[in-house]
């Protein structure tokens, strides 16, 4: 037999709170009917059953009753009645406390209609007058039917939980992964050494100052620090070339983003936001940029973000093609290119941020 308090739908707590419905503990049963005679037979056979017994003498005083005590997991009611029909108030109590289990007291007569109730979602019906172990065997198989019913929902919902939570959990790990791989191919190289810390700090700095949510800000600093990831797939001798790029070295160049993407696939469900950074945060405001060439507010907002952040912490960074410009001379050539390569937004609450040198971060010696 069921439990008087098993959560109703949408009632399970979340987390490790989320209680397995069991069959223990007592019942109560909600039994309606206009037959003061009936209630008291019925009545009395179910209290022999150790089951605490509501009573209600018409549909009305019935859901009075239902929406005072929450619901009630076990409801037996006549199908002739005064006012709102058995049925009516079998189709109602259902669509209202789903979980209840609804047993419907019907006459010979009245087996067509009874028939129409099971179809309606009647757990079972009932033929006065009632005998006892009929009673017995009726409730107990509703109450049984009813406890399969929410387990089911019980065990269907925990399962989606606990995968969701190793999902997560995979997803996480595989981050933290590219998160140490992307550091240790920087470390590698004094040229690049914490620039995608740096960008990442930036670029949730910038979020920050633009009104960006804090889960969103979270996504924008991931998509900071794997912004370059894909630049595993590019020749050393191409990143550190001192001098001028051949066209099939820029084009090796161009493809990091969309390497970067595919290397990243495994946040797609969960991360989009980063992925559009790697993808698009070399593209420009007037559509001159790669991969895509996309043109102002089609590229995304969070990639033209990181794009203000990468340029400026690359700027301010020795390369082996030039020195490191003073943090003036960055600034001023951001509020140049606003506009044409940079989202003007951007480089306003970038500059809002950061104008102040002391509040720049250093960039490590060699870099």
């Amino acid at each position: 037999m069921s439990q008087d308090n098993v959560a109703p739908p949408g009632a399970f707590p979340p987390g490790d709170a989320l209680v397995e419905p069991h069959g223990g503990g007592s019942v109560t049963c909600l039994l309606v009917d206009d037959d003061p005679n009936d209630r008291f037979l019925v009545g009395r056979m179910l209290r022999k059953q150790g089951i605490e017994v509501v009573e209600a003498a018409s549909g009305e005083r019935a859901f009075d009753l239902l929406r005072h005590r929450g619901g009630i997991p076990l409801v037996i009611s006549d199908m002739r009645m005064p006012g709102m029909s058995g049925l009516e108030f079998l189709e109602r109590a259902l669509r209202e406390y789903p979980d209840t289990a609804v047993i419907m007291l019907t006459g010979l007569a009245d087996t067509a209609t009874a028939v129409r109730c099971l179809h309606a979602g009647a757990a079972d019906y009932l033929l006065k007058p009632v005998m006892p172990d009929e009673l017995r065997a009726r409730v107990s198989r509703a109450l049984e039917k009813r406890l399969l019913v929410l387990q089911n929902r019980f065990y269907q919902r925990h399962l989606e939980r606990r995968v969701a939570e190793q999902a997560r959990r995979i997803e996480e790990l595989f981050l933290e992964a590219v998160q140490m791989l992307a550091r240790a191919l920087e470390a590698k190289d004094a040229y690049t050494r914490g620039h995608s810390v740096r960008v990442s700090r930036y670029a949730a700095e910038i979020a920050t100052e633009l009104g960006v949510r804090s889960n969103a800000v979270e996504e924008i600093r991931i998509g900071g620090e794997l912004h370059d990831i894909g630049k595993i797939g590019v020749r050393e001798a191409v990143l550190d070339k001192p001098g001028r790029l051949t066209l099939e070295e820029y084009h090796q160049i161009t493809e990091h983003p969309m390497l970067g993407e595919r290397m990243l696939m495994p946040l797609a469900r969960r991360s989009p936001a980063v992925l559009r950074i790697v993808r698009s945060h070399h593209e420009r405001m007037d559509g001159r940029g790669f991969p895509d060439g996309l043109v102002g507010a089609r590229i995304p907002f969070e990639a033209r973000i990181v794009a203000v952040a990468d340029a400026f912490d690359a700027m301010t960074s020795r390369r082996p093609y030039r020195p490191a410009r003073p943090a003036a001379e960055a600034l001023e050539e951001l509020r140049r290119g606003a506009g044409s390569q940079f989202d003007p937004d951007v480089v306003a609450a970038f500059i809002a941020r950061f104008e102040d040198p002391p509040h720049l971060f250093p960039v490590a010696a060699g870099a």
